[in-house]
């Protein structure tokens, strides 16, 4: 009974840590790219930076192919305690084919509330 009232409780947190994180597309100013994102795996809130309250905004520069697989992923900015869980996220995203490999500018949000 205490396993699954424990394994009921992580599953909670880990619920709650992955509906803190939203997400957010934005086309690069240069009007390069602005595909909408197919498949958006959620990023999944650090426990470290959670436990230490830690909030803030990681931007990325995403280069897609041309088939709407990530090709390439830069930090811009963002908590190095954030910044990895944003990547990894991003990197399993699909986006909608195009005729050529454009940018994309992606900013994922962490929020402990």
């Amino acid at each position: 009974m205490k396993t699954l009232m424990r394994q009921g409780i992580l599953l909670g947190l880990l619920l709650a840590a992955i509906l803190s994180v939203s997400i957010t597309t934005q086309a690069q100013e240069s009007g390069e790219g602005s595909r909408k994102v197919l498949v958006q795996t959620p990023a999944i809130y650090p426990t470290l930076a959670r436990s230490m309250n830690i909030r803030g905004t990681v931007k990325l520069q995403v280069q897609v192919l041309p088939n709407g697989n990530v090709k390439k992923i830069e930090v811009i900015g963002g908590h190095p305690l954030l910044t990895q869980s944003a990547v990894t996220a991003v990197g399993h995203w699909k986006f909608e084919p195009g005729p050529k490999e454009t940018k994309e500018s992606v900013e994922i949000k962490f929020d402990p509330q």
